[in-house]
């Protein structure tokens, strides 16, 4: 990290994808490319006062993203299920509260865009006294798969990627 290229991966992807967007590779074109990957990182490094965080277990990413993809699909077909041929009078749209073991403000709001991109569910809010939080699910049958969803298969996966080995031992 250099006081000019403060991400230099960012700085790369920037120049590559003008260039792909472009679809040229004359002079100009890498010229300003180069400009934008110089430029922009460190227009925006006030933005991120922690830094961008460090993804610890990148397979255990790529499985959480390919994990809510489906269940990002699963939902789409419930919800269309739903609106399309149910009695809106037999939805169970309801608030539910979850505590919350993670602490890490990165992985909070990875949290937060895998719950609001699945339909049907909402992030309502982080509660900040008992650290807990409160999600709206639009047609809620099952209180405990929602729970076990979110603390098995969101949470944990969020925890190990981005929370450091002390934060582990002690999730309080």
């Amino acid at each position: 990290m250099t006081p000019w290229l403060p991400w230099p991966l960012v700085s790369l992807l920037l120049c590559a994808l003008w260039l792909l967007l472009n679809q040229a590779l004359d002079p100009a074109n890498l010229l300003f490319g180069v400009l934008l990957g110089v430029a922009v990182p460190l227009l925006t490094r006030r933005l991120q006062p922690l830094g961008y965080p460090r993804l610890r277990k990148p397979l255990v990413f790529l499985r959480l993203i390919g994990m809510a993809s489906v269940e990002v699909v699963r939902s789409c077909l419930n919800v269309c299920r739903i609106i399309l041929f149910r009695d809106y009078g037999t939805v169970r749209a309801e608030f539910m509260r979850i505590p919350l073991h993670l602490r890490d403000p990165y992985g909070l709001a990875m949290l937060s865009c895998l719950i609001n991109m699945t339909p049907g569910t909402v992030w309502v809010e982080l509660l900040p006294d008992t650290h807990e939080l409160s999600l709206h699910v639009f047609d809620l049958h099952d209180q405990q798969w929602w729970f076990d969803t979110i603390k098995d298969r969101y949470e944990r996966p969020l925890i190990e990627i981005f929370e450091s080995e002390s934060n582990d031992a002690n999730p309080a």
